[in-house]
């Protein structure tokens, strides 16, 4: 939320991850913020005085400026965008960063957002299931015909598509998550620290793999660490509980709480900065 709107800001902010030496970077979604003036029904953390940044046009963005660092996504709201244009999107960002995107989705939690994109809220879940399979056809298959509850293509495909495989992951902590992420999705984004919650969450995930045919080391865990001033102790500690817990990933949060708020004289300088201090504290131990 505090990329703004200078573009040589991001773009020394995706340089600076990558000379550091970080794997990926992540962005997540909301299209539209709530005006919560008047209205009693809101109690979202984030309203329409919140700045956005697009995740896959800034992934587009990045991926020219870049030339490895990972771009994932975590997560868009799959089921409040159009099936056939997050696979057009997707795939011309997997094609512009030569297969750096790593898509990850989600339901969300903001019914706002949906009534204003013209989806319903209540079926957000059943609905991403099968966008999942629709976006794996339409950037597998030439043509494509589909007739599902919501989605509906007669003999039509995207042009071009992905050269390389985008990986599917889910993000939340619901069990319904868990199941269909076992089923269908190469990943997931725990909202979870590593504690004992997020144990017993990944002996269901284990389960549920089980009972798919999947085994965990085919599938991904990407975790988090806040960022904290003076935390090098702490990260440590976090980055071996969640290498204990088999976690593929784990990126650092340097937005609240990590970075204190209310935030004058924050900008994207302050976020690399908090990036080289934890490269050269804990995240060189993290992969050794």
């Amino acid at each position: 939320a505090e990329a703004g709107t200078d573009p040589a800001a991001i773009r020394d902010f995706a340089q600076a991850a990558e000379a550091l030496g970080f794997s990926h970077i992540v962005a997540f979604d909301h299209v539209l913020g709530a005006d919560p003036a008047g209205r009693a029904d809101w109690g979202g953390r984030y309203t329409r005085e919140t700045p956005f940044r697009e995740p896959l046009t800034l992934f587009a963005f990045m991926a020219g400026v870049t030339s490895t660092i990972g771009l994932a996504s975590g997560v868009i709201i799959l089921p409040q965008r159009q099936t056939a244009l997050v696979a057009k999107q997707a795939a011309e960002v997997q094609l512009l960063s030569r297969g750096r995107l790593r898509l990850g989705v989600g339901t969300g939690w903001n019914a706002v957002e949906y009534e204003a994109l013209g989806q319903d809220f209540h079926t957000r879940g059943k609905r991403e299931e099968e966008q999942i399979g629709l976006l794996r056809r339409l950037w597998d298959e030439d043509v494509v015909t589909f007739e599902g509850h919501w989605d509906r293509i007669d003999r039509a495909g995207i042009n071009p598509r992905p050269a390389e495989r985008i990986p599917i992951w889910l993000g939340g902590r619901h069990d319904a998550v868990l199941r269909r992420a076992a089923r269908i999705a190469d990943g997931w984004f725990p909202l979870f620290a590593p504690d004992d919650e997020l144990a017993e969450a990944l002996g269901r995930l284990d389960r549920y793999l089980a009972a798919a045919g999947r085994r965990r080391a085919e599938f991904g865990i990407e975790g988090f660490v806040n960022y904290e001033p003076a935390g090098t102790e702490r990260w440590g500690r976090q980055l071996e509980r969640w290498r204990q817990a088999g976690a593929t990933h784990v990126s650092l949060r340097t937005m609240p709480p990590g970075l204190s708020a209310p935030r004058p004289g924050v900008s994207m300088a302050t976020h690399i900065e908090a990036m080289r201090a934890y490269r050269e504290g804990a995240g060189a131990n993290w992969g050794a």
